[in-house]
């Protein structure tokens, strides 16, 4: 199969009109100053253009694209004792993950080097950023204009439009992706043929075509609708990860699972597997008893859905965790969050994978934008479990739901914890904190109401709450950012 895409993708770009910004034709030039500098110039005007790769290509007549074969032998050339790719690796930064193709064809030897377009700064050579333009080779200083485009395309690629998968047939896509779960999901009929809904998934950018009539599947898709994510190379390892431990900390492990289907398609079973491992909690209602697990499941569905979505997916060998121990669950996702963990109720997330959040919350997988962790945290408060804890860990955020626990029980921490987010939520609602409603927010008796008093001091002191009116004491508490 790859030899037929790597066929069909030369015959492809034999049949553009002409060389492009993003396509480069040689015979024999093969001087290594000038590999690594049109490797910064493509990687650069393939971003600029749109175009997930670049392609330096040698054997092929530049004005006629006929294949009139070359002797470059990427693998024997050397630089300084250096390996070619190896030299080539240390002089471009950021050093895309070029690759070097061979093609015998009865018309002669094609070399291809396949480049990806830049995705995080411009791609540099010898400390020299390079652009084409027209068929030219030049410097990107030169041409201001250019830079300030390539730098707002740089700003807003996005991991979930690279691609997981090259040159697959329609048969292929539809066995690898789970496409009934896609329409069913975003409530659409299914068509009635192959190219219907393989034009449906192109246009939510789950694939898009490939060279030779075939298509491709984008990270997006993969990660979403992945029938089994094993089958994309560094798809798997973003896999959902649940641990259940006894005890409360990591030394015995009870169970653990790793997902194999897609964010999406497999986002239900995840829940149902993860409230099956919760302990259950029995709650006195007012003509009965019932059992309930110890956290609320609107809480434990956002958080898992919030870690799921801002992930930063370009951290290699990590994907989200849930870890289950007997008095707390944490819920881990790779990546610091953008915004500052104490503002994470109020403000709006900001998302590193728009177009991944934006389809997950029209699947209503996960609430409207900027909801979902208010929503959380409010259902803490409703069962008066401990206030969530949010957190930045190295790399990582972490929110924890802490199981049942009286008042009495609870830290110091968690209790200031808990004022800051009840006053956050309260004036979200238009209202103000006040002595008794965080009485009732922490379950403290009416006749201990100094208790709740002691709290606000604190969180007054910690500079984490304000009051509403300085002049007017009994108007309540603020958060100190409204």
């Amino acid at each position: 199969m790859f030899e037929d895409r790597l066929q069909a993708l030369v015959e492809d770009l034999r049949n553009l009109p002409a060389e492009t910004t993003w396509v480069e034709f040689k015979k024999n030039n093969y001087t290594h100053q000038l590999i690594g500098k049109s490797i910064s110039a493509l990687a650069n005007s393939a971003r600029l253009s749109d175009k997930e790769v670049a392609y330096l290509v040698w054997g092929i007549q530049d004005e006629t694209h006929d294949i009139i074969g070359t002797d470059f032998e990427p693998s024997r050339e050397v630089v300084s004792r250096e390996p070619l790719e190896m030299w080539l690796a240390k002089m471009i930064d950021p050093c895309p993950h070029f690759t070097f193709y061979i093609l015998a064809t009865d018309a002669g030897r094609v070399v291809l080097l396949e480049i990806p377009a830049a995705s995080h700064a411009p791609v540099t050579f010898n400390r020299q950023a390079y652009i084409r333009v027209g068929s030219a080779t030049t410097l990107l200083s030169d041409h201001r204009d250019k830079e300030s485009a390539l730098w707002s395309k740089i700003q807003a690629f996005a991991w979930e439009k690279g691609i997981a998968k090259h040159f697959q047939s329609s048969d292929e896509v539809l066995d690898l992706l789970d496409f009934r779960s896609y329409f069913e999901l975003t409530r659409q009929p299914v068509p009635g043929d192959a190219a219907g809904i393989l034009q449906r998934l192109s246009d939510d950018l789950l694939t898009s075509p490939d060279v030779g009539g075939r298509w491709k599947i984008t990270n997006l898709g993969a990660i979403l609708f992945a029938t089994a994510l094993d089958k994309f190379e560094g798809i798997d390892r973003k896999a959902v990860r649940v641990i259940e431990y006894e005890g409360k900390d990591r030394i015995r492990t009870k169970r653990r699972s790793t997902g194999n289907r897609g964010y999406a398609s497999g986002f239900e079973g995840l829940m149902l597997y993860i409230n099956r491992l919760l302990p259950l909690n029995e709650h006195i209602g007012q003509a009965f008893r019932e059992e309930r697990r110890i956290y609320p499941e609107i809480a434990v569905r956002e958080l898992v859905a919030n870690a799921v979505i801002h992930q930063d997916m370009t951290i290699r060998g990590s994907s989200p965790m849930i870890e289950i121990f007997e008095d707390r669950m944490e819920i881990t996702n790779p990546g610091p969050s953008l915004n500052d963990p104490q503002r994470i109720i109020d403000l709006p997330p900001r998302s590193r994978n728009e177009s991944l959040a934006a389809l997950m919350r029209r699947m209503n997988i996960c609430e409207e934008q900027g909801t979902g962790i208010d929503k959380a945290v409010n259902a803490a408060e409703f069962f008066q479990l401990p206030p969530p804890d949010f957190r930045i860990e190295a790399d990582n955020m972490k929110a924890v739901l802490l199981a049942p626990r009286q008042f009495g029980d609870m830290t110091q921490v968690e209790r200031v914890r808990a004022a800051y987010q009840h006053a956050s939520l309260k004036v979200l609602a238009n209202s103000k904190m006040t002595n008794s409603s965080l009485c009732q927010r922490l379950g403290i008796a009416k006749q201990n109401a100094a208790q709740a008093s002691r709290i606000i001091k604190d969180a007054l002191a910690a500079g984490l709450i304000r009051p509403a009116d300085p002049d007017a004491p009994r108007a309540g508490y603020v958060p100190h950012w409204a």
